[in-house]
């Protein structure tokens, strides 16, 4: 997959989050289909190698980490952070370790991720930064999340505001017969809607998140490859953010990495106690929708006969995007453009 995938591979990819990843053992992680092992090195920095042995090809995220070191559990071959044996038990000296290693690929450790990238060459990027982190008045969590689809699928549902009345019915939005005019803007790398629907509702939790009533501001956005970023705004004091960034494993398997922020006043208190019950509940009904999407589209052997509407202008354009990048950009490059619509939930 990572061999297929043109330049989609030459991005980040969030392999783990930061507290998952101690000295004590190592993780073994799969990202387009490349096994990985991720460990913490003896001086605490994130590292990621190819997940096999250069010996026996036994998998290194099955053995331990020794002294800072990662060892192998079939014969104890030990390898440093860069990938190079340096110690090889059973051979005495260290001449044969000198001539072996593993893979290494960069790693990047922010906003609570365990960042790895996956093209050939060298980074040409920084990780996307995950909004309000850190931030003093926003309250942040993260959600780790398997969904059985394809990333952009995955991009089009997070994006997607149609479906928020009949998959999240009351928990999101109800159907309100509402005109919903949007501007879609595409750029060479990045797809941004803005809904001028300043009377939104957003399902039981609108008087907590929104208790006076503020005009409601949403932008979508996507940003190549991998991320989205979904924010609402009450007022100027008050809002939420989502953004999800997609780890594909395989086709049809893909791990998102959601961070939730929020801004609620005197309410932040008491949401970190119940956002997280709110939040899962959601998106365990896009998990829902998205397998049932996934397995039919496998069913019919990936074949896609897609008949779009005004709502499905922002999917065009995402579908474009990482189309010619899967291409690995060859062909006519998709043009920025913005173009005025609307639909009704």
């Amino acid at each position: 997959m990572r061999d297929r995938c043109g330049s989609l591979k030459d991005g980040w990819y969030a392999a783990a989050l930061s507290t998952e990843l101690t000295p004590k053992a190592p993780l073994g992680r799969v990202i387009l289909e490349q096994p990985l092992v991720v460990w913490r090195a003896g001086d605490g920095s994130a590292v990621a190698l190819e997940d096999r042995c250069a010996h026996r090809n036994a998998a290194l995220s099955k053995g331990a980490i020794v002294g800072g070191r990662l060892g192998c559990a079939y014969h104890g071959w030990l390898y440093d952070a860069s990938g190079r044996c340096v110690e090889v038990p059973s051979q005495g000296s260290c001449e044969l370790a000198a001539t072996c290693g593993v893979r290494r690929f960069p790693v990047r450790e922010q906003h609570g991720l365990v960042w790895v990238w996956m093209g050939d060459d060298a980074p040409s990027t920084d990780p996307f930064p995950m909004p309000w982190w850190d931030t003093p008045e926003w309250g942040t969590y993260y959600m780790v999340t398997a969904f059985p689809n394809e990333v952009t699928h995955l991009v089009e549902n997070f994006m997607d505001v149609p479906h928020t009345t009949f998959v999240h019915h009351g928990w999101f939005r109800k159907p309100a017969h509402k005109r919903v005019p949007v501007t879609v803007e595409r750029t060479t790398d990045s797809v941004l809607v803005t809904y001028h629907l300043p009377n939104d509702k957003i399902g039981f939790v609108d008087r907590v998140i929104n208790p006076d009533g503020a005009p409601t501001e949403h932008t979508d956005k996507f940003y190549m490859p991998n991320t989205t970023r979904v924010d609402y705004r009450f007022g100027e004091r008050r809002g939420f953010t989502i953004t999800s960034t997609c780890t594909p494993r395989g086709p049809f398997d893909t791990v998102v990495y959601t961070l939730i922020s929020y801004r609620l006043g005197w309410v932040n208190h008491l949401a970190r106690l119940w956002m997280p019950f709110y939040t899962r509940h959601v998106i365990t009904q896009d998990v829902e929708i998205m397998r049932n999407q996934g397995h039919n589209l496998q069913r019919f052997g990936g074949e896609m006969r897609f008949n779009s509407t005004d709502a499905d202008l922002l999917h065009e354009d995402v579908e474009t995007l990482r189309e010619h990048a899967e291409r690995g950009g060859t062909g006519p490059a998709p043009t920025p453009r913005i173009v005025n619509t609307e639909f009704w939930i």
